[in-house]
This record gives C-alpha cells, sequence and structure tokens, in this order.
C-alpha cells in the first residue's frame, strides 16, 4: 500500500491546521509547533505511511495495541455489519444487545481463572477508574468500607484520567494536575532488575520487591487495604517483565492478607505476552482484570473490566443499584469488531503454540543486539522488547545530554529511518504487531542496529 496522493503543499497545510487547533497528549506543544508534526495517512500490515511519502515498520503497534497490524478488510467488514444493523444503543433501561452479550461471554472463556462477569467502557483509563469504583462498592457491600486504600508501584503506569494518574508510579504525571488524589499508596523499588538489582540475585531481589508490598500493607493496616493493582508486565514505565517467581509471590500475599489482587492487562492483554493474557503467562488467578488495547486491535476504542470469585458475586448479586456506566459501554460496533479481532486470533493461530516459533525468534533477534556498545541489556517476553542505552556496559552508567536523553535521540534516528521505536528515558521499547513474520522482524532489528549506530555516533561513542 503507498501513502494516498497528496499535493505537494498537503503535509504543510495540516502541521499549521494542527499546530493551531490540535492538542496533543503527553506533549510540549511549543515544541511540537516549532518541528511539526508528522502527519500519518495510511497504514497496512506493520507499516504506516506518512504524507511526505514514507514508508515505516511501526515496532509499537500503534500504542501496543494494534495486535493483527492495520488494513485487517475483516474488521472493517465487521464493523460496517454492526453499523448498518445496530450503529448504536446502550446497555441502560434494562436492554441488552447481542454484540455486548456475545463480546462479554467470549471474554469470561478467555479471561483466567473463574473471571464471568464483564462491565465496559472505550479507554483503558475508563477501565481503571471503572475498577477503582467497583471494588470500593464490593468493600462496602462485603460490609467493610475502611478498606479504601490501594497499593500500587513505583514506575507503574495505569492511565492518564485522575484516578488511573494516581495510581501511575510515573511522578512526572502528577504536579501539574495536583495529584496523587488520597488512598493511594506506591510502593519502591519496581520490579526492574536492571535498574535496582545491584548485587543481588534475580531470586533475592524479588524477595526484596515482595517484601515491599507486604511492608506497605502492614503500614497501612490489611483491615484498610482495598487492592494492590499491577502491571504483569510493567509497559510505560519502561517494559519491565518480572524476576522469577514474582507474582506467584505476590499472589500468596494479597491471599494471606484477603486483598483485591488487580491485574492492569490493558497492554499484556490480548496476545502481547504470547497467551491470552499476561496472568495466564505467569499462571495467577486475579480478581479483576481492566483491559483495553488489543481487545479490538485498536480498531475501535472499546475497554472492559473484568472480574470473578467473590468480587462478581457480590456485585452481581447486590440488592441496591450499581450506580454507574458509561454511554457508549457495550457499543455495538466496537463490540463486533472486537469478536472479529479474538476470531482471527483464534482462527490464525497467533496466541500460544501458533505463535511461539515467531515470538522465539523476536526475541532471539532482539538479543543480537545485545553486543552493541552502547546497549547494556536487552530483556523481553512475547512480543515485548527493550533495549537499554548505556554509556558503560559494566557499571550501567547513562549519558548525560544536555535537554533530553540518549532515548530520545535514538528515537529520532529510528523515525528517520523507517522505524517506530519508543524510548522511556534511556530504554527503547518494541511491542511489534503479533502478526509480524521472520523477515519483518529481520528488517526491524536491522533498522534498531542502524538507529543505535547513529545514536553512538552523535554520542560520541562510534
Amino acid at each position: 500500500m503507498n501513502a494516498p496522493h497528496l499535493k505537494s503543499n498537503s503535509t504543510k497545510q495540516w502541521q499549521d491546521k494542527d499546530s493551531a487547533h490540535l492538542l496533543h497528549p503527553f506533549m510540549s506543544h511549543p515544541d511540537l509547533r516549532k518541528k511539526g508534526a508528522r502527519i500519518v495517512t495510511g497504514a497496512e500490515g506493520v507499516y504506516i505511511f506518512d504524507s511526505e511519502g514514507n514508508k515505516i515498520l511501526d515496532g509499537m503497534a500503534g500504542l501496543w495495541c494494534t495486535q493483527i497490524g492495520y488494513g485487517n478488510e475483516e474488521l472493517v467488514e465487521a464493523a460496517t455489519n454492526a453499523m448498518r444493523q445496530l450503529p448504536y444503543y446502550n446497555l441502560f433501561f434494562m436492554t441488552s444487545q447481542p454484540y455486548a452479550i456475545e463480546l462479554a461471554a467470549k471474554i469470561a472463556e478467555k479471561a483466567p481463572g473463574n473471571i464471568d462477569q464483564v462491565h465496559f467502557a472505550t479507554s483503558g483509563s475508563e477501565a481503571v477508574d471503572t475498577a477503582y469504583k467497583l471494588i470500593k462498592y464490593y468493600w462496602n457491600l462485603k460490609g467493610q468500607p475502611q478498606r479504601k486504600q490501594f497499593i500500587s508501584r513505583d514506575r507503574a503506569y495505569h492511565g492518564s484520567t485522575t484516578v488511573a494518574a494516581s495510581l501511575c508510579g510515573l511522578t512526572g504525571m502528577h504536579p501539574q494536575f495536583d495529584l496523587p488524589i488520597e488512598g493511594i499508596h506506591h510502593v519502591s523499588p519496581a520490579p526492574y532488575y536492571f535498574e535496582n538489582g545491584g548485587d543481588l540475585t534475580p531470586e533475592e531481589f524479588t524477595d526484596v520487591c515482595v517484601k515491599a508490598i507486604e511492608d506497605k500493607i502492614l503500614e497501612v493496616g490489611p483491615e484498610n487495604v482495598a487492592a494492590f493493582v499491577g502491571e504483569p508486565v510493567m509497559g510505560a514505565g519502561g517494559m519491565i517483565p518480572p524476576p522469577p517467581g514474582y507474582w506467584k509471590k505476590v499472589e500468596a500475599v494479597c491471599r494471606k492478607y484477603g486483598i483485591i489482587m488487580w491485574c492492569d492487562e490493558v497492554i499484556c492483554g490480548w496476545g502481547r505476552t504470547g497467551e491470552w493474557f499476561g496472568s495466564q503467562y505467569f499462571d495467577i488467578e486475579p480478581d479483576i482484570i481492566t483491559m483495553a488495547k488489543g481487545l479490538s486491535s485498536g480498531y475501535q476504542p472499546i475497554s472492559a473490566v473484568a472480574m470473578g470469585g467473590d468480587l462478581a458475586k457480590t456485585i452481581r448479586d447486590g440488592d441496591e443499584e450499581m450506580v454507574h456506566g458509561f454511554t457508549y459501554s457495550g457499543h455495538p460496533v466496537a463490540c463486533a469488531v472486537a469478536l472479529k479481532n479474538i476470531e482471527i486470533m483464534e482462527r490464525d493461530n497467533l496466541i500460544g503454540e501458533g505463535a511461539k516459533d515467531r515470538i522465539d525468534y523476536f526475541q532471539e533477534q532482539l538479543a543480537s543486539l545485545s553486543d552493541h556498545p552502547i546497549v547494556g541489556e536487552t530483556r523481553g517476553l512475547g512480543f515485548l522488547g527493550a533495549i537499554e542505552l548505556v554509556k558503560d556496559k559494566k557499571t550501567k552508567e547513562r549519558f548525560e545530554v544536555e535537554g533530553s536523553d540518549a532515548g530520545f535521540i535514538c528515537r529520532e534516528h529510528c523515525f528517520n529511518n523507517g522505524l517506530v521505536m519508543r524510548s522511556v528515558g534511556n530504554t527503547m521499547i518494541l511491542s511489534p504487531p503479533i502478526i509480524i513474520t521472520k523477515d519483518e522482524i529481520d528488517e526491524l532489528v536491522t533498522k534498531a542496529r542502524r538507529a543505535l549506530d547513529l545514536t553512538a555516533k552523535d554520542l560520541g561513542v562510534l
């Protein structure tokens, strides 16, 4: 697929309108206006195309979400058919509709453990806010209204609405908006072995991280803690897989103190780890899961909160009205697309054993970059990868770059050489569509090495 035919001045016109009218997420707008936004005009498979005719391999699957790639006509057809049949109806007024019903049943089928109740929203942040409210509601129904404290982690990312941003352990998100709200506690260290492990073995570091969670529970008072929330693999905080045994031990702590274990699977859900959910990858059974992104491969805005066990039963069977919901909860078009998306992942063996060969190849090729002079570590699991940029491989010393960081320099070289790779500080992150082929993986890694070479040159290493 080629970029659409455009007039020679279209890019500048769009950039001018963008600067004049559009507020971007997580952006210094004066910097963007000075540079001008890259205008993405088309996409196909694992590639995006910009208004200048550049073909760019999207190593981030949009924002961790286009699992089955761009331009899938089956998803377009599913949306079109649903739009003709039932373009919209809500789930209020004791009504329902087949698309939401079937998707809720499918989520319950794929989710870990005894998950069997589903509530829909339209974004990961909305799902997180919903889970937060429903957990509080649960404890009120159980006659334990004092359980209002939530425990999260340093470097966690859970979204950008008020509650979701408060749960984030990325402290730069807080000062502008007078966050976090009361009742949210962040635990250190994050389970980030490269940065925080020091001289400990990975197993010893696991125990340090889990003890920090238990210590916080005891500090706050177990009788006051509503839930512990965590991403199975930390995403926007730096693509951080936990050290060995971490999640099983966290699960044991939650069970020990009767605390709700909440897995935020907005990134890890729907095939990103190679399993349907990251919880399954780590063999744990959360009480509640938040999900979005890969649920529809990003083709429609949809998210869900799924819960099981006593949490689900208590809310489902409660005598009082559950006063919560959204205009677009269970939107029929979004649900139709999500259903077709899951059907394609099942049919094409994109999850589990059917994905293993390509996942192994992706991880092997990613690891081949570890010999680069500015790479301190590569790591990953499933279709997730990270590259740590360092000045000194032995000491892990970072580069000092005035007004920027090494990751931003590398990201710009990636974009300019046909690859999207995200930077979080000095960590480069990859999360390609799960349909990526071995040839496309080779292309991705070749372009990543080229960007690393150019970055090293800029930093005076090569």
